[in-house]
């Protein structure tokens, strides 16, 4: 039995107080102007959760919590120069990857993962807006396909990024999601964390934790608000995070949902913006974070 968030954050801050070997974590992913998704979340996970944080930035979104008005792609050679950057100095523990933008940079990524082979790899398939509209263009999709997910320790899809990546029809069901495993399992990656989030009628928000040779039912009680922007850049960071401090690949997903169900439960605590607010990252209390 993995232990509670509580307590984990607890013992982080033990240790931390008698060494100095804070794992480091590197997000690439595109940033979040208001604050609540994509670089900006990640680095809040992962220091709530006790690792240090380290960034790729793949692109600059104009965004706050009513949504995106423009995005601006950072140039190819300055995400390979940030990579090597970090890499070359940074003891990189893990990796976990948020928005990709194009084929160019999914194949720039791919090759610096190739490259400098860090040891965990957590890849939030960033593909579908809350709109339902694809984010990647189907030459995209296809090279995350080929070149990156079989990379992956674990992949974080919900239910409409997993009906893109198999090209089947967004699971309404508990039954459908498992009927997606057989797919799932063919793109390659170590396991695949199908997030049932959208799945809204039902009482409790269920997962699937999927591996090559299984699968675990990973359920939490839903919990109804309005702010949860940023919930999967947010629980595939705490992923990142858990495996970068030694934890297995079943108590690091079993953590990190420990961890965004106490983030979205405290969400109504803070008043951000007008829209969808952010989950809050350090419900568990600054002094139990640093």
């Amino acid at each position: 039995m993995a232990p509670s968030t509580q307590q984990h954050l607890k013992q982080q801050k033990t240790n931390q107080t008698t060494s100095k070997n804070i794992p480091i974590v590197l997000t690439i992913a595109g940033s979040d102007s208001g604050g609540g998704a994509g670089i900006q979340a990640d680095i809040k996970a992962m220091s709530a959760t006790g690792s240090f944080a380290c960034s790729v930035i793949t692109a600059i979104t104009s965004q706050n919590t009513l949504g995106v008005s423009a995005i601006f792609p950072i140039p190819l050679d300055h995400v390979a120069s940030q990579l090597d950057a970090v890499f070359t100095d940074l003891n990189v523990a893990a990796v976990k990857i948020g928005m990709l933008a194009d084929v160019s940079i999914i194949k720039v990524v791919a090759a610096k993962l190739r490259q400098y082979q860090p040891q965990h790899v957590v890849i939030d398939p960033v593909m579908v807006a809350t709109s339902g509209d694809l984010l990647l263009k189907h030459s995209a999709i296809s090279a995350l396909k080929e070149t990156l997910l079989p990379l992956a320790d674990i992949v974080t899809p919900n239910l409409p990024e997993a009906a893109a990546l198999t090209n089947r029809a967004v699971p309404q069901s508990e039954v459908e999601m498992n009927d997606m495993m057989a797919d799932l399992r063919a793109l390659g990656a170590k396991a695949v964390l199908l997030k049932g989030g959208h799945l809204e009628t039902d009482e409790n928000s269920n997962d699937l934790l999927i591996t090559q040779d299984g699968f675990e039912l990973l359920s939490a009680k839903r919990l109804f608000t309005k702010n949860t922007h940023g919930t999967g850049c947010t629980l595939s960071s705490a992923i990142a995070s858990y495996l970068a401090q030694g934890n297995s690949l079943q108590q690091s997903v079993q953590l990190g949902k420990q961890y965004i169900t106490g983030a979205i439960a405290h969400a109504d605590e803070l008043d951000i913006g007008q829209g969808h607010g952010p989950v809050h990252h350090f419900f568990a209390g600054h002094q139990d974070v640093r």
